[in-house]
């Protein structure tokens, strides 16, 4: 499934590197994602959704990409969201059209920010939809 030319922007803007761990908030059913897992060889890309039918899709259309250890999925959402033990925290943090983020709800966005900057590497780098195609909030 290919992605929409908007995705394809935002994806393109990512500044990826090969070996990054990136996470996406609100995957969806996870075009984007699989389209940054394919630029990932040794890195890897969570991709977390609240809604548990989002995930499923994003399972079943990204079954290659989780096969090949580049992707994942979780059903999370961000306001809620932490590494689980052992998890390595990510060098890249993205998001297209999240409500907690792009300022529809103050409070949730307070709490996903202090989640985000908990779970970000130093020196991790947050991207939203809403520049040209996106642009970087400061953690």
């Amino acid at each position: 499934m290919p992605l929409s030319p908007r995705l394809a922007k935002i994806v393109d803007a990512l500044p990826l590197e090969p070996g990054m761990r990136v996470l996406e908030i609100g995957c969806g059913p996870g075009a984007a994602a699989r389209a940054v897992a394919a630029r990932l060889d040794t890195g890897h890309i969570l991709a977390i959704d609240r809604s548990a039918k989002a995930i499923t899709q994003a399972e079943a259309t990204g079954a290659d990409e989780i096969a090949s250890g580049r992707m994942s999925v979780r059903q999370a959402a961000i306001e809620d969201f932490a590494l689980e033990p052992g998890e390595t925290p990510f060098d890249l943090v993205f998001a297209v059209r999240v409500g907690a983020l792009d300022g529809r709800h103050p409070e949730a966005g307070r709490e996903a920010m202090r989640r985000i900057a908990a779970v970000l590497a130093p020196g991790g780098r947050l991207f939203i939809d809403g520049g040209d195609p996106l642009r970087e909030l400061p953690v």
